[in-house]
């Protein structure tokens, strides 16, 4: 089984630069991401200057290590921001998460040539992407690619295949690219290698995905045919331990997801309160009426459970533990939270709900993928419950 290059893990950071780096983020939002959030998702457009006011904020490099020229926060710091941003506009936040995950996989695996090479470039959103895993026929069950990495007589790799639903498609420029280089190995995943996979000749963009929600992020195919990358961008440089490689991130992948379940349930919640504050029937604001606040206190418990679930797990990976079930205890109750609260804010905003004009119906849409992506949650319960029998068996 592949293991990690030892990087500092245990990561910490002083409240009063916590707090000061939240409230950069509070004015961004303010001044320069919400008077734009309904023009780029209801027309669906790239939002090519907030990208450039992300990477000069840092963010594409808020999780790589500071001796590469990232920000190195604890996964407690990032998980905030990302609740934060989420709470007004989710999609905008897997544009540098999935650049993130894709950093990690380099940083934790890579050679040192390979780290020296890439993850400044990286860490300053010079080169942005993304992680290319899921193919036509293979989601949550990684071993089933059928991307095919063979060596040719120079001893460069040439690739051939179909990745889909890759987040930064179209406007990012490296992905690490999960193939087999080994296609008969048996058990599967040791004949599959992770790759440095940057756009040039033989690597194209196909079909982008016209999609109910998540809008202004591309997530569209990318195509191999015969696609010549060299050998010294194999991660870690041997191949059949790529599917380690690639799933290694997915603690820290999920609690990215749980933070953004987080920030659309407060969002909803927020959204709600305003409302129900607002709009009056029978003679007073509906806040006033029973069957009102039976739905807030619900939605209440339900945003900061999985706050306080989401920062447990990120606490545990912080202090370099084993999180899986953490992580997926987190995904799956607030990305759940997400959509419930999100379905909840839709009944008390009424008819109303159904208008472009209320944020709310972009929570709604946005909710349901966080049940999806990072692992389903019919998975995240399977994780979960054989964790739970393996620390209690009798």
């Amino acid at each position: 089984m592949a293991t990690a290059a030892k990087i500092d893990q245990i990561r910490t950071i002083d409240p009063e630069e916590e707090r000061a780096f939240m409230d950069a983020i509070d004015r961004w939002m303010e001044r320069e991401v919400i008077p734009v959030i309904k023009h780029h998702d209801h027309n669906d457009l790239w939002p090519a200057e907030l990208v450039e006011q992300m990477a000069e904020m840092g963010l594409f490099g808020a999780t790589i290590g500071q001796e590469y020229g990232g920000l190195g926060l604890p996964a407690t710091t990032y998980a905030k921001i990302v609740m934060k941003i989420s709470s007004h506009w989710m999609a905008i936040t897997g544009i540098f998460n999935s650049h993130l995950i894709m950093a990690a996989a380099v940083e934790r695996f890579g050679t040192a040539q390979q780290k020296a090479k890439w993850l400044p470039k990286f860490a300053t959103g010079e080169i942005r992407g993304g992680l290319a895993l899921t193919e036509p026929n293979a989601g949550t069950d990684l071993q089933a690619i059928r991307t095919v990495a063979r060596k040719d007589e120079n001893g460069d790799y040439i690739l051939n295949g179909t990745k889909t639903w890759i987040s930064n498609a179209l406007n990012g420029s490296c992905f690490a690219l999960l193939a087999k280089t080994d296609p008969k190995a048996e058990p599967r995943y040791k004949g599959m290698s992770l790759f440095i996979a940057d756009k040039r000749d033989g690597l194209s963009t196909g079909k982008k995905f016209d999609k109910l929600g998540y809008k202004a992020i591309d997530s569209a195919e990318l195509v191999m045919e015969d696609y010549r990358i060299p050998a010294d961008q194999l991660i870690g440089g041997e191949e059949g331990q790529g599917f380690f490689q690639a799933t290694g991130g997915l603690e820290l992948g999920r609690i990215n997801v749980a933070a953004r379940g987080v920030g659309l349930a407060e969002g909803s919640l927020r959204l709600a309160t305003e409302y129900s504050q607002q709009r009056e029937t029978m003679g007073k604001p509906i806040a006033q009426h029973q069957a009102i606040q039976l739905k807030l206190g619900e939605m209440v418990t339900r945003a900061r459970a999985a706050r306080l679930l989401t920062l447990d797990a990120s606490e545990a990976y912080d202090r370099g533990e084993r999180c899986d079930k953490e992580a997926g205890i987190a995904k799956y109750f607030a990305s759940e939270a997400a959509v419930e609260n999100s379905q909840e804010a839709m009944r008390i905003f009424g008819g109303y709900s159904y208008s472009k004009e209320y944020d709310i119906e972009r929570f709604y849409r946005d909710s349901m993928l966080m049940c999806i992506g990072e692992g389903t949650n019919e998975m995240q319960r399977i994780i979960i419950a054989k964790q739970h029998l393996k620390e209690n068996q009798i």
